[in-house]
């Protein structure tokens, strides 16, 4: 499968805002973003007028990026929520904040979304007691995710569970720490998605 393997800094510096992707580097001074904001190139200094088109190519790359998915995958998940009822970019949102690797992230069980990705395809997570090795399954509200019995002593899942307080998680999720578990106590709703997010814009992208 294609990936990235480029900096990641660079990607947050293009979008113009901290995406959250190198896990506990982006809340400290080592943060490329926090030292270069501005984006990267010989000409990233340089004021530059953006167009309709623009502004809504940068949200999306913006939340495709977030949320570490190919442009093919985006798409997909853009033309279901817009065959669903209720309104399309929060349909959008929704099922993204859904996929196993993103609430691994929410849960503390993994650093990064990346990295949670990662973990999910070999397979250290379970959904309702079953192993699972498929990152973008989309939970449901009840579900209950945990780490396999010897995944829960790896250095990647205890750094990850320690720096959770700094990060926080949703109230839609509920944490048992002790248990490495965690339960899906409802389906996440538009406000719980605080991240600096103008759907609107994708949506008329995709629309043209």
């Amino acid at each position: 499968m294609a990936r990235y393997t480029e900096s990641k800094c660079r990607l947050c510096r293009r979008e113009g805002t901290k995406l959250l992707l190198k896990g506990d580097r982006c809340y400290t001074d080592k943060c490329a973003y926090e030292r270069r904001a501005y984006p990267p190139g010989e000409h990233g200094r340089t004021r530059k007028k953006s167009s309709d088109y623009a502004l809504q190519l940068r949200e999306k790359q913006k939340v495709r990026r977030m949320y570490g998915l190919l442009e093919g995958q985006f798409k997909r998940y853009f033309e279901i929520a817009d065959a669903r009822k209720g309104a399309t970019g929060t349909n959008l949102l929704v099922m993204l904040e859904r996929r196993l690797d993103n609430v691994v992230y929410r849960m503390g069980f993994a650093n990064s979304r990346a990295q949670a990705r990662q973990l999910a395809r070999h397979g250290h997570f379970l959904i309702n007691g079953i192993r699972v090795d498929v990152p973008s399954i989309l939970l449901k509200e009840g579900d209950v995710i945990g780490v396999i019995e010897k995944s829960k002593k790896m250095p990647v899942i205890q750094e990850a569970r320690d720096v959770l307080a700094r990060r926080g998680s949703p109230d839609w999720l509920e944490i048992n720490d002790q248990e490495f578990k965690g339960t899906v106590k409802a389906l996440p709703t538009r406000e719980d998605i605080t991240f600096p997010i103008n759907e609107q814009l994708i949506v008329e992208l995709y629309s043209k």
